[in-house]
């Protein structure tokens, strides 16, 4: 079964709101708080979400917040980071978050902070754009079939680099500039991930699928509070090297991890009741009704593959799934710090 929510329109109450860690300048994030009267549990954690989902930077200078204020929602986010700390999170990170160094900066900071007060998270990536980007800078067409890039051997050559030798390394960059301690890795690393080609792979080339997870060498990365961060190339047995979608990397680690959860970052308000609603957003949903909207029509193109890595890592185990909107500043904390959420959270 599922529920949906139309978003009520509330006057919010805006605060600026920045958390450090001790030396770390650069952990902090502002927090919305929403005088609306559907209210979740946690008062101070009712996060209040834009009605506009374009990200626009803001020109003032933020009010500072009042230090009752900021000890009020410490401590009302005591059962969150309680139900959390100790517990492995999966996010896969791609999208509008990727292209916006606003955005980017919010992931980075949410993904900080989690870790210090005791989550254990697992970044998963690709690069899409950033790989466009190499490909036209030396003058190659890229292509794409159905929506999968399809990638030639010259190709997976600039995708293995980008991937792995430029975003992966960036993105661990920001993480230890942040205050936390970053790994960079791909699924070749460990024999982390075996690649197997897609079956239309006559079609697209050099994309895979995942033949097998050994979470071998995260383990320890994981109990040391290191914060892996894994680029989604793998290669087969034979040392083919393959280009994998990301969600599907993200989805198979979180069940060979037995994660609690996994976090889809993505460029919409998540699942929608009515396609052309973005009002008539589902917060939450089984994978029965998942099945059923599917059928009906009501989850198609794009979203599909999403939620079909949502319904198989729950079926392999991980407890909850969440495709939540990357467009939205800080989602990573409304998602996992409140009531309310960032977007569709499917159960088993």
């Amino acid at each position: 079964m599922f529920t949906v929510k139309t978003p009520t329109i509330s006057s919010p109450l805006s605060f600026s709101k920045t958390l450090k860690k001790p030396n770390n300048p650069n952990l902090s994030f502002p927090l919305t708080l929403s005088n609306s009267t559907n209210k979740p549990t946690s008062q101070f954690l009712n996060f209040s979400l834009n009605s506009s989902l374009s990200t626009v930077e803001s020109t003032t200078t933020p009010t500072p917040t009042p230090a009752q204020t900021r000890v009020d929602i410490l401590s009302e986010s005591l059962p969150f980071i309680q139900k959390f700390r100790g517990k492995t999170i999966v996010v896969k990170y791609g999208g509008a978050a990727m292209k916006s160094q606003t955005l980017q900066a919010s992931v980075i900071n949410d993904l900080v902070l989690l870790s210090c007060v005791g989550l254990r998270p697992v970044f998963v990536h690709g690069g899409g754009p950033e790989i466009n980007l190499w490909l036209g800078r030396l003058g190659i067409q890229p292509n794409f079939l159905n929506g999968l890039r399809v990638t030639d051997s010259s190709t997976m050559e600039i995708v293995e680099m980008v991937l792995v030798g430029k975003v992966n390394k960036h993105l661990v960059s920001l993480i230890n500039k942040a205050g936390a301690t970053a790994v960079g890795l791909s699924g070749q690393d460990g024999r982390l991930l075996t690649a197997r080609p897609s079956p239309k792979s006559a079609e697209l080339g050099f994309v895979g699928e995942v033949a097998a997870v050994d979470p071998t060498i995260l383990r320890p990365l994981i109990a040391n509070n290191l914060i892996p961060v894994i680029a989604s190339v793998a290669a087969d047995e034979a040392g083919q090297k393959y280009n994998i979608n990301a969600d599907t990397v993200a989805g198979e680690l979180a069940a060979a991890l037995g994660a609690e959860k996994l976090i889809l970052l993505t460029d919409v308000t998540g699942i929608l009741e009515n396609r052309d609603d973005p009002g008539s957003l589902v917060k939450q949903i089984d994978i029965k009704g998942v099945k059923g909207m599917v059928q009906e029509g009501k989850i198609a193109g794009g979203m599909i593959p999403k939620v079909n890595c949502c319904v198989r890592s729950l079926a392999q185990g991980v407890k909850t799934t969440s495709i939540i909107d990357g467009r939205v500043p800080h989602s990573l904390l409304l998602e996992i710090l409140t009531d309310e959420g960032a977007g569709t959270m499917i159960t088993g």
